[in-house]
């Protein structure tokens, strides 16, 4: 008996393994929804993989993000979302931005060069009623074609 209380326990450990964070990879359906001289709001489709053995809830996006070292926005997110295992998902994203950091950045964008994007923050993800945040840092070099 008490080997089959050993085993379940063992079982209950690895079952109930930290959530890895999403991996990254690609954008879709870019589209300016609203633009402003001060402010503009932005919309596109994350597109992400998880790559942990079970299914997880998403519950909360809450990052900042950077071009070039320079504040963008923040992407913010408060809905329940459920992600299969091993599996790409997509994320749909609207993010307020603010125009003065654009300009910035336009030369770059306009003339081909490369740009580092940067995300940080935290996602809230769980399973059953279990919810642990876990960090979001990524960093990459993109190239925003314009024409």
């Amino acid at each position: 008996m008490k080997s089959i209380l050993y085993l379940l326990l063992i079982f209950m450990v690895v079952s109930c393994s930290k959530p890895q964070g999403f991996d990254y990879r690609d954008i879709r359906n870019f589209k300016v929804e609203k633009l402003g001289f001060e402010k503009s709001t932005i919309s596109m489709d994350l597109i992400y993989y998880n790559p942990n053995n079970f299914g997880v809830q998403l519950r909360k996006v809450d990052c900042d993000v950077y071009i070039d070292e320079k504040y963008l926005g923040k992407y913010q997110l408060d809905t329940l979302m459920s992600i299969p295992k091993k599996a790409e998902f997509v994320l749909p994203s609207r993010m307020e931005v603010d125009m003065k950091n654009i300009f910035k950045n336009t030369f770059s964008v306009l003339f081909g060069k490369e740009v580092l994007v940067k995300v940080k923050g935290t996602t809230r993800v769980g399973k059953g009623s279990i919810f642990l945040n876990v960090p979001v840092n990524y960093e990459g070099r993109h190239k925003f074609e314009v024409f």
